[in-house]
């Protein structure tokens, strides 16, 4: 009896002991399955995401897009504002001179310029983001366009000296301004809704940002000038995960804050361009679809391009092929040469 006594004894005090330590060193946590982890991330991620640029945010996102034709001579270099579009789409206007269609909805810049007349295809893809559409000036096209209100829109032509402010540090016609106080000032003068929220594109989540299909291409220059005043260069900055523009060698800044324009995604496409007048206006085809190049993460992937009501978006094997989170541009150039003379690309 005393040996069973003991050995029971014994038997207690390992097990006290065991408690002991368990308390003292906590439970273990069980190894959560990869339905657990998934679950988790699901109800972790934000409530809401901004449409342009799939960027979750803790707060509503609704809001209009505002379409702002911006000035890309070098006369009106370094340009405001452009670092906080949302997307921007960069076209030939007359020869080889580019211009942009800054769309803007997720930031508000305090200031927006130069900005420069129109052209209908800008107007074109301002519809398809349903944008409140700004210009200062216009082509005969697009004075028809925006006459007959096909976009709602303010133009310089009418406003110049109010809402659009001319600065003095640069010449007409590189120095008409606008700011977002005055582009909202003008949306209530006309009575605009400010409320409704462009259709939104489709984006990857940030894990499966990280694992792109693509071969490396770390830098690539599209070439709209013989001059090279007008051609653009995007390099991928890995230490920030985004690419920085370069116009004719000089990188792109915003003007007041001199920060560099960063970017997600690079979508080149190319589509017909034809001369129309003596003046050299041009007609350019972003309907029928074509050929293209798709930027993301230091990667390139050869796609397909296609409007999707109104909307160009790239597609591979009939599906459209979502954005990284973050900012876009599109560059947009002419079937004739073509993307592979059009466009070059560095590997290093």
């Amino acid at each position: 009896m005393k040996k069973w006594a003991v050995a029971i004894t014994a038997v207690l005090f390992l097990l006290s002991g065991c408690n002991n330590k368990e308390k003292a060193n906590g439970p273990k946590e069980p190894v959560k399955e990869a339905e657990e982890v998934v679950q988790e991330e699901v109800e972790n991620a934000l409530p809401y995401a901004y449409p342009l640029t799939g960027v979750g945010s803790e707060s509503k996102t609704d809001g209009r897009a505002v379409a702002v034709m911006v000035n890309n001579h070098p006369k009106a270099r370094p340009q405001s504002g452009l670092d906080k579009a949302d997307i921007v789409y960069e076209l030939l206007a007359e020869g080889d001179v580019t211009r942009f269609l800054a769309v803007f909805q997720s930031e508000k810049p305090e200031n927006i310029g130069p900005v420069r007349s129109a052209r209908d295809y800008y107007i074109d893809l301002a519809k398809g983001l349903d944008a409140l559409f700004i210009a200062h000036g216009y082509s005969e096209d697009a004075r028809k366009l925006l006459e007959s209100d096909f976009v709602d829109n303010l133009n310089g032509m009418v406003y110049d000296g109010t809402l659009f402010k001319r600065a003095s540090f640069r010449a007409a016609p590189h120095n008409s301004y606008i700011t977002y106080e005055n582009v909202l000032k003008g949306a209530k003068e006309k009575e605009y809704s400010m409320n409704q929220s462009p259709p939104a594109f489709q984006f990857l989540s940030e894990e499966e940002s990280k694992s792109l299909d693509g071969d490396v291409a770390n830098s690539v220059m599209i070439s709209y000038s013989a001059s090279g005043v007008f051609n653009s260069t995007y390099e991928y900055d890995t230490t920030v995960g985004k690419y920085k523009r370069y116009s004719n060698g000089d990188q792109t800044i915003d003007y007041e804050t001199k920060k560099p324009i960063l970017l997600d995604n690079l979508l080149v496409i190319e589509t017909t361009h034809e001369v129309i007048d003596e003046v050299a206006h041009k007609a350019i085809d972003l309907t029928s679809g074509g050929s293209g190049y798709l930027l993301q993460k230091g990667k390139v992937m050869e796609v397909e391009w296609k409007n999707d009501n109104g909307i160009i978006v790239p597609i591979k094997n009939g599906e459209v092929i979502p954005f990284v989170q973050g900012k876009t541009w599109v560059n947009v150039v002419p079937a004739n040469p073509g993307l592979k003379s059009s466009v070059s690309f560095n590997v290093k």
